[in-house]
């Protein structure tokens, strides 16, 4: 992990030990609740881990919290601005492309706003999201192909497209050249349900 990795890791863990240790829960309650193992919920807490995104998704809803607290401050703000390069990268692709978060709003009905790229031939997989979620996708520059329950769609830039978040889906670049995209993410209800076991791959 580089620099930037690290710190964010180490925040992350710090607001999820905050968070759980508020609850008086204990490791295995949290893993249980959201999920993972025991081990992932440590990692995670001691900053030894980037976990992926689906990961803190689970330990963020077991919370009741939503992925936007766990990288942002605790301290709540009516207005929160996030400068350029001070979102949080949460997905690094194998060609460069990066998921950064770069603002969202607190539980229960969480919405979080993406700024993506992704590089040649990159492809991000995303497991299902809670009951509920929706997904806004905007491309900005190049191509971007979106599999949405084994539905395939090719967009271009100033195409868009609006769609279930709790069903399996992708988004990968097929092209030569880096794509861009901006995604809105709606989530109700964070915190008032389980997600399904799975693996913490």
């Amino acid at each position: 992990m580089d620099e930037s990795t690290t710190t964010l890791a180490l925040a992350i863990g710090a607001r999820v030990k905050q968070e759980r240790q508020s609850r008086g829960w204990t490791l295995d309650q949290l893993a249980e609740s959201a999920g993972v193992s025991r081990r992932m919920v440590v990692n995670v807490e001691q900053g030894a881990a980037n976990p992926s995104v689906g990961t803190l998704l689970r330990i963020s809803d077991a919370l009741g919290v939503g992925l936007p607290a766990l990288v942002e401050s605790p301290r709540p703000k009516p207005v929160k601005v996030t400068r350029s390069g001070e979102g949080a990268a949460l997905w690094i692709g194998e060609s460069g492309g990066r998921g950064v978060l770069v603002a969202g709003t607190e539980s229960p009905d969480v919405v979080e706003l993406w700024d993506w790229t992704l590089g040649a031939g990159d492809r991000h997989v995303s497991e299902a999201h809670t009951s509920g979620t929706k997904e806004l996708l905007q491309v900005q520059q190049g191509t971007v192909t979106v599999e949405i329950a084994g539905q395939s769609v090719s967009l271009d830039a100033g195409d868009a497209v609006t769609f279930p978040g709790d069903v399996a889906h992708s988004y990968a670049n097929p092209g030569t050249e880096p794509a861009r995209f901006s995604l809105a993410v709606f989530e109700p209800g964070v915190g008032t349900g389980h997600r399904p076991e799975v693996s913490d791959a």
